[in-house]
């Protein structure tokens, strides 16, 4: 599992050339619907071990949270279970919304 900012993965999203990663918010539902980034897959932290079929050993996985810890700990555990290209979002969905998209609700 490697860390990544969000200034690196909106150069990411941006760059046309490169395959798009899933984004795998693991936020609970009120955090979700407060805020999210487009086109995330939500699956709250519980859910994770029953809902592993979603997910493919092949995609590269960003995994979001509102500040990292949460996220680190199912990357970590996506990675005991086989999946290779794991990413956590350094800072959460607060750090994007400091660093990239201040409109963004913070809470």
């Amino acid at each position: 599992m490697q860390q990544i900012r969000p200034r690196q993965l909106a150069d990411w999203l941006s760059d046309d050339s490169r395959r798009k990663p899933v984004l795998l918010d693991v936020r609970e539902p009120w955090e979700f619907t407060l805020c999210s980034l487009p086109g995330s897959l939500h699956m709250p932290m519980h859910t994770v071990p029953m809902r592993l079929s979603e997910l493919s050993k092949n995609d590269e996985i960003i995994a979001i949270c509102h500040h990292g810890g949460r996220s680190m700990q199912v990357a970590m555990f996506l990675e005991r279970q086989g999946y290779a290209t794991l990413f956590n979002l350094q800072g959460g969905i607060d750090a994007w919304a400091c660093e990239v998209d201040p409109n963004l609700p913070r809470y």
